[in-house]
């Protein structure tokens, strides 16, 4: 999502770990807040707030978004919110997409590849995983 708004023209702010610091800016990140030593509040007004993480941080966030500003969230919705969930699959927004993988313009972190019959074990990792799961549904 990070590079898609760059892509825009967005001025983007990444958040993440200490450890997420050096690779922010490969994926979009114009600034960077370490969630565990800089203050998240210190952001100030943004246009729009992509929650991954949902939560405490999720509640954070939203009182960064400016009034009329839009937060978007994939980790539900933050405690005592009113929501809106809109889902529409689109073939052409998706294609291209995948073209942008396929040129190279968006990247992902790939962390593990897991069959669909270790899918359980794969989302509920004993450590940590950095990067996204994938999961092939066909051998």
């Amino acid at each position: 999502m990070t590079q898609l708004a760059r892509e825009a023209g967005a001025y983007v702010i990444g958040t993440g770990r200490a450890a997420d610091r050096q690779t922010a800016p490969d994926f979009g990140a114009q600034e960077f807040v370490d969630l565990d030593n800089d203050s998240l509040e210190d952001v100030g007004d943004v246009d729009q707030v992509f929650d991954v993480i949902g939560g405490d941080i999720g509640k954070r966030s939203v009182g960064l978004v400016r009034a009329g500003g839009m937060l978007v969230t994939i980790a539900g919705p933050a405690e005592g919110l009113a929501v809106d969930f809109v889902v529409e699959a689109d073939r052409v927004q998706l294609s291209e997409v995948v073209q942008r993988v396929r040129d190279g313009r968006l990247r992902t972190n790939i962390g593990q590849i897991a069959t669909l019959d270790d899918a359980v074990v794969a989302f509920n990792p004993t450590e940590r995983i950095k990067g996204k799961t994938i999961i092939r549904v066909r051998p």
